[in-house]
């Protein structure tokens, strides 16, 4: 009984293991964040609730300018609602190779991680609902997929509770025009 018992917990805990962002580290393209987030780009996102629901849809245009390992990402939502919000990340390389990121409604930092194509972040966000704002903790995961696409996804949640997700699909057009 007890053997059966170690093995189901095992099976429990192992299915219940997160991805590494090394898990990616032989993926290709390699991100690159200075390459990538340089110059102007284009992002279609929505927001589902923890049923699937799409909630919010909305369009990001963002300018990425870097000065050696910091750059700057100043980015202009646009909501299906017709509000709008803008976000100015500022984003540090750190001597061990992660990256940390700072934002206005970021409290305290991201820190992410870089190998081969994939990006992981994890903070917490201010989020302003219905007159209050709630500290939320997102779990962003971003996917190189080639030199124009780059696919997003958050799981958004508080106190451990999934609330839902964001998915994003960031188009880059310089890299296009560079490669003719």
């Amino acid at each position: 009984m007890r053997i059966a018992l170690t093995v189901c917990l095992t099976l429990l805990l192992l299915g219940c293991a997160s991805p590494q962002v090394s898990d990616y580290a032989d993926q290709q393209p390699r991100l690159q964040l200075s390459d990538y987030f340089n110059g102007e780009l284009q992002a279609w996102g929505m927001f589902q609730d923890r049923s699937g629901a799409v909630v919010k849809r909305f369009h990001v245009a963002m300018t990425g300018t870097w000065q050696g390992q910091t750059g700057v990402l100043d980015e202009r939502f646009t909501y299906s609602d017709g509000t709008t919000e803008r976000r100015v990340w500022t984003l540090s390389k750190q001597a061990d190779g992660s990256w940390r990121g700072t934002a206005d409604d970021v409290q305290g930092h991201a820190i992410g991680h870089v190998a081969g194509n994939a990006l992981h972040w994890r903070y917490k966000l201010r989020l302003p609902v219905d007159g209050s704002t709630y500290v939320v903790d997102f779990d962003d995961w971003m996917f190189l997929m080639d030199g124009q696409v780059m696919l997003n996804r958050a799981r958004m949640s508080k106190w451990g509770i999934y609330l839902g997700q964001v998915t994003l699909s960031f188009y880059k057009p310089d890299a296009a025009a560079a490669a003719n």
